[in-house]
């Protein structure tokens, strides 16, 4: 998808994939949608951060279809309110579902569309990035993928500039991996670390498709691994998001950034059967 800036040059914007399927196409139902999912949190988790309190630095927070998981990826979605208008960008990194490839995937597209408006793209951090050795542009991963994508509306909502409707405030670096080793993957995190206008977003699930007690067994095992950044402990089977979660893991152990649990489901607790479900954990970095 093309249009055109003030310049009457080209713009290349990546359309919006999963909207009517993984989350409501029309932008005022999303919206009601997202602050009910924001109203549900519990309100010891939503006092737990002020703008006083250490800087939030990265989240993990899961991707499925809205009905499933918003309400988990609202439990730390919430606590970034206090950023707003401090935040200018965002690293957003998940799996890539529906290609295969190696290394890391950038988007040459320079807006992402959703619902609730055109997310812009920080080119200049992307044209460093493919730079480096192991990461270039996949634009065909990147299409279908829902995985960064139902990420844009929490974002929008929580760090954006509201008041600003045509643009929202910040930039985003969108990031598919496919096959890599997560010591690369923390070698191109970390630097946005350092940077107290960007904030980190991994996106990724947890178990898949164990029954309730077997997952909810399971996926206690992983966020306890994630609280004390034992990034070795996230396999495939525990987390979708393997690569990137062991990647901020190691990330924060090294500077030595706290890791804070605030909601841990599944399916079976919001919208699914309880016989194979899909397990999902919310956690803050600071």
């Amino acid at each position: 998808m093309s249009t055109r800036n003030a310049a009457d040059q080209p713009v290349h914007i990546r359309p919006a994939a999963v909207a009517g399927k993984f989350y409501p196409a029309a932008a005022g139902i999303l919206r009601k949608h997202i602050r009910h999912y924001m109203d549900e949190v519990d309100p010891a988790i939503a006092g737990s951060v002020s703008p006083e309190s250490p800087r939030i630095r990265a989240i993990i927070a899961p991707h499925a279809g809205y009905r499933y998981s918003a309400a988990i990826a609202a439990s730390a979605y919430t606590c970034l309110k206090p950023l707003r208008k401090r935040i200018n960008r965002v690293v957003l990194i998940g799996p890539s579902h529906r290609v295969a490839f190696e290394g890391l995937a950038c988007s040459s597209a320079e807006a992402f569309n959703t619902p609730l408006g055109s997310v812009p793209v920080d080119t200049v951090a992307t044209r460093k990035l493919i730079k480096l050795h192991g990461i270039h542009i996949n634009d065909t991963a990147h299409a279908p993928e829902h995985g960064l994508e139902v990420h844009l509306p929490l974002l929008i909502q929580t760090i954006g500039r509201t008041d600003e409707p045509v643009h929202v405030g910040f930039e985003i670096v969108p990031l598919l991996f496919g096959n890599v080793d997560d010591k690369l993957v923390a070698e191109v995190l970390d630097p946005f670390l350092e940077d107290d206008k960007t904030l980190v977003v991994v996106s990724s699930d947890l178990s898949h498709y164990l029954d309730y007690e077997t997952a909810a067994s399971v996926d206690r095992q992983t966020a306890d691994a994630v609280v004390a950044r034992r990034a070795d402990e996230i396999t495939p089977e525990r987390a979708c998001g393997h690569t990137c979660v062991r990647a901020l893991l190691r990330c924060a152990d090294a500077r030595g950034l706290e890791v804070s649990e605030v909601d841990l489901r599944s399916s079976g607790d919001t919208a699914g059967p309880r016989d194979s479900v899909v397990g999902y954990g919310a956690f803050i970095l600071r």
